[in-house]
């Protein structure tokens, strides 16, 4: 019996699931579920990447299970040792979660509104499985974002939530952020070396105001909230001004100003990143979420932009 040459192979596409809303569009990129792009008319308002490419500064990523850095890549639950994946004999830290590059699929899906979701399997440094699913709505004016996830494992599990979205309002060369205006409603710094915590806190002023030549890459917590439970980011600048919101799922934020990113890249936009937990918090403990089995958490947080007159 012969057997036919095998002409099948995996697909390719889609790598994107664009939505649209008056002059305003989305792409949310389905290799790991995050911002790949957002505009309103000609304005970029997040600083976004090409279709198929690599970002730097894991541009609009969803951080899961953990955002941000684990010293070592070490971390201990019910007794165990776990080791994860380490960047490099250099930064030798675990970063930013599992999610990056995994496919999602799309659950759902309108002209100004998608659902997109994949499944986290267990692995030797995180023995759980995870459902992930995020709800994306697009206004004119609005980017309402709602980070959901459920426990399908068999034990109750810790984990930590993210996102990276770089907040653009002018500009597109290297500093072109010195003259935007930042504020931050947050009272307290934690005091990091190399992105980890020392264990220190510090009191922080929140009024940024002109960012000028001020180097940020800072975890904020003390989340100081509206009447309404939200807290509320705002940068404005040549372009316009930016708001980003959390709800209390979020009591944390990490604010960079693109430092270390490579050159034409650097400095030229603001990521602000909602998250529920500080650097380290697999190891720490701080503000980890544990979800019994087939329990769910859920996060939402929005961007409003108001163009320049």
């Amino acid at each position: 019996m012969s057997v036919p040459p095998h002409t099948t192979w995996p697909p390719i596409e889609p790598l994107d699931v664009e939505l649209v809303s008056g002059d305003a569009r989305l792409a949310v990129d389905l290799r790991g579920g995050g911002i790949r792009a957002l505009s309103a008319g000609g304005w970029a308002v997040v600083d976004g990447y090409p279709t198929g490419t690599v970002p730097s500064g894991r541009r609009g990523g969803v951080l899961l299970p953990w955002p941000n850095r684990l010293r070592g890549g070490r971390w201990s639950w019910a007794g165990r040792e776990r080791q994860l994946d380490v960047v490099s004999p250099a930064a030798p830290n675990a970063i930013h979660g599992l999610l990056s590059w995994q496919p999602f699929g799309v659950l759902s899906r309108f002209s100004d509104a998608v659902t997109v979701g994949a499944v986290l399997e267990p692995r030797s440094g995180y023995p759980f499985r995870l459902l992930v699913a995020l709800d994306y709505a697009l206004t004119p004016q609005r980017l309402s974002v709602t980070v959901r996830v459920r426990n399908a494992s068999a034990e109750p599990a810790p984990f930590g939530v993210g996102m990276h979205p770089y907040l653009a309002v002018g500009g597109d060369g290297d500093g072109a952020i010195a003259e935007a205006e930042l504020t931050v409603p947050a009272s307290t710094a934690l005091v990091t070396d190399g992105g980890l915590p020392t264990g220190g806190r510090e009191p922080f002023d929140g009024a940024v105001g002109r960012i000028g030549d001020r180097a940020i890459d800072t975890p904020f917590t003390g989340l100081e909230r509206d009447d309404d439970g939200w807290a509320r980011v705002r940068l404005r600048g040549p372009a316009g001004s930016v708001e980003l919101a959390v709800d209390r799922a979020w009591p944390w934020l990490q604010v960079y100003t693109g430092d270390t990113l490579p050159a034409g890249q650097r400095r030229r936009s603001v990521a602000v990143e909602p998250m529920t937990c500080p650097p380290n918090a697999l190891a720490d403990g701080v503000d980890l979420v544990v979800l019994e089995p087939a329990a769910t958490w859920s996060g939402t947080w929005t961007l409003a932009w108001d163009p320049a007159r």
